[in-house]
């Protein structure tokens, strides 16, 4: 049985180039904060207040900047900005509710980009084939959690070379399965 590292990915956010220019003034670069397990992901010390119809939240952006500008929410952080968000791979963003965005040196209004980030696993095409498993497969993953054991279904495996073999849920499905500090899944098909 191979064992794969379980993240918690909080609310967050992606910019693109021009958005971080409009939030934080022509030629700002991210300043780098954290590196994070995914190589050459980091998490900012800027931050920006996204803006619901029915409330704010302050929230990290994760660099480096992209191409497209998303908001990844838990459905807690949904419901307190009062928006509904599909659950979506990372960057699938058609269809999507768009939000505002207020920095120190401005504020944009996208017109789509927030949503509930599906859960899902890193691999490497190395670490795939040693766990039996491809690009876009259905999986489900075992979690032994102190006192909270949970099966979570629906996880896509997303294998690409620069990526580190990790999991990734969000903090409703964290605080769910009770799965604090370092927790470890296993993969059941």
């Amino acid at each position: 049985m191979k064992k794969i590292l379980v993240e918690t990915s909080a609310r967050h956010l992606h910019v693109t180039e021009e958005a971080l220019a409009a939030l934080f003034g022509e030629g700002h670069k991210l300043t780098n904060k954290k590196d994070l397990s995914q190589p050459g992901q980091f998490a900012c010390e800027e931050k920006v207040e996204v803006v619901g119809p029915k409330g704010t939240l302050k929230m990290s952006i994760l660099g480096p900047t992209r191409p497209e500008t998303q908001i990844e929410l838990s459905f807690t952080d949904a419901r307190a900005l009062g928006i509904t968000a599909p659950i979506r791979e990372s960057g699938d963003v058609a269809g999507t509710p768009g939000i505002t965005l207020r920095g120190p040196a401005g504020e944009i209004t996208i017109d789509s980009g927030v949503i509930i980030a599906k859960r899902h696993i890193h691999l490497t095409p190395e670490s795939a084939a040693e766990f039996g498993v491809q690009d876009k497969q259905i999986v489900k993953v075992k979690i032994d959690s102190n006192g909270r054991k949970t099966i979570f279904d629906d996880v896509v495996v997303r294998v690409k070379s620069t990526f580190a073999p990790a999991m990734h849920i969000d903090t409703d499905e964290c605080n769910a399965a009770a799965a604090f500090g370092l927790v470890y899944g296993e993969i059941l098909d």
